[in-house]
């Protein structure tokens, strides 16, 4: 692409018009601004796009499989082990990672941090498709998608954490359609679909604050339904506490590699606006990661001694639960205050690829490791695996064709 962009004045496309004054067509947008052949051209000589066509390959059909001969086809799933990657990765992995959308949403548009604006969309963005496919994954899960609403409304159980999850996926994902949906109505031409969404947008910002951190607890809140199966190191009687304070380090972090990933392959696409100001602005967020991890950090020790579980440190189990600790929190925890003491963007960005791993450690910790721990620890079967990479890929395919198109790392000249 950079290479077209180099012999064609008209790209990459920021506007609806081309520099002869006539406009582009939906058409040309989608393939941004080349014929269809040449499209294809370019798509086949990038060798991620192989790597993936070799994932779909082998996973669709294994998706197709679950749901022509069941979950046991594909997974060990049992009375014992009800929960496996497609909810421990993508529903309990995904969630806190999506928290950025709230966060940056609040900081802009409720508290006026308009230095955060250049990446606001991106922190939206990845919000909403976080949470899009952790619902992809949970149905993937839980199998007939098209029941989805029974638990909303039919069995209708407002006294159940799974019917407060339910019904807060389903409205946040609606505010988060509506946040994003103003990069769309630009990129389309619609001026009154833009202006009626940012009259609304205080309001929206406010809704998507109550639901998101309320459904970030309602997930650790699940697991008080089951206190005598989760091990003590990991099970609290505010677990829900813990979920949703680790959320914010897991989605500011989140924020600052998927950052770092457009800046390294996506440079193209991002505007003198963006680049100039992603090192103060990674840099920024790194604080909001330092002190969220601080939060989590007393949380977690705070939750071994209220429940008096000191001892359990002295055993097998102990010893992994600190492991966790040092490596997803404290030396984390350090990167960043010598990246923000020192000014260094590139260690702030190691260091939340770091960070974003080690959140999804410890909720495959919480849900699936530790899980169970007095019994047989289970082993993934090859096709589950198979499968969430798979769903994981169409999410990675989904972000980058947006990004490619719409304005979230760059600014519509047409506005």
């Amino acid at each position: 692409m950079q290479n077209n962009i180099k012999s064609n004045m008209n790209l990459p496309i920021a506007s609806h018009l081309k520099e002869d004054g006539t406009p582009w067509t939906i058409k040309e947008k989608i393939f941004l601004g080349l014929k269809p052949s040449e499209y294809i051209s370019h798509m086949l000589k990038n060798p991620v796009n192989w790597g993936l066509f070799l994932i779909f390959a082998i996973g669709l059909p294994l998706i197709a499989q679950r749901y022509l001969m069941g979950l046991g086809s594909v997974t060990y799933a049992s009375d014992d082990y009800p929960w496996g990657l497609f909810l421990g990765f993508g529903l309990f992995g995904m969630v806190p990672l999506s928290a950025s959308g709230f966060m940056l949403g609040t900081s802009v548009e409720v508290f006026g941090a308009k230095d955060f604006k250049p990446i606001e969309r991106l922190a939206l963005l990845n919000g909403l498709l976080g949470y899009l496919f952790a619902v992809i994954y949970l149905m993937v899960d839980l199998g007939m998608p098209w029941r989805i609403y029974y638990p909303m409304i039919i069995s209708f159980g407002p006294a159940a954490v799974l019917f407060l999850v339910a019904w807060h996926v389903s409205t946040y994902l609606s505010v988060q359609i509506a946040e994003v949906s103003p990069a769309f109505f630009e990129w389309i031409g619609w001026q009154p679909g833009k202006k009626f969404i940012k009259s609304i947008i205080l309001g929206l910002t406010i809704a998507g604050i109550i639901l998101s951190t309320l459904h970030q607890g309602a997930l650790g809140a699940l697991f008080n339904y089951a206190p005598g199966k989760v091990h003590p190191l990991w099970y609290s009687g505010f677990l829900w506490f813990i979920f949703f304070c680790s959320s914010i380090p897991a989605g500011l972090s989140m924020v600052i590699a998927v950052s770092a990933i457009c800046i390294k392959f996506m440079k193209w696409r991002c505007d003198k606006n963006f680049l100039d100001n992603i090192d103060d602005l990674t840099l920024g967020i790194a604080k909001g990661c330092a002190l969220g991890l601080i939060t989590y950090l007393a949380l977690k020790m705070i939750s071994v001694a209220h429940d008096n579980e000191w001892a359990y440190l002295l055993t097998g189990w102990g010893q992994y639960f600190l492991f966790e600790i040092l490596v997803t929190i404290i030396i984390p925890l350090v990167l960043y205050t010598v990246a923000i003491r020192n000014r260094n963007a590139g260690l702030a960005r190691f260091t939340a690829f770091l960070t974003v791993i080690g959140i999804v450690f410890n909720r495959l910790n919480t849900s699936y490791i530790a899980f169970n721990w007095q019994i047989f620890q289970e082993i993934p079967h090859w096709k589950e695996v198979i499968i969430t990479i798979t769903i994981f890929a169409i999410y990675f395919v989904t972000y980058r064709f947006i990004l490619y198109r719409l304005p979230i790392l760059y600014t519509w000249k047409n506005n």
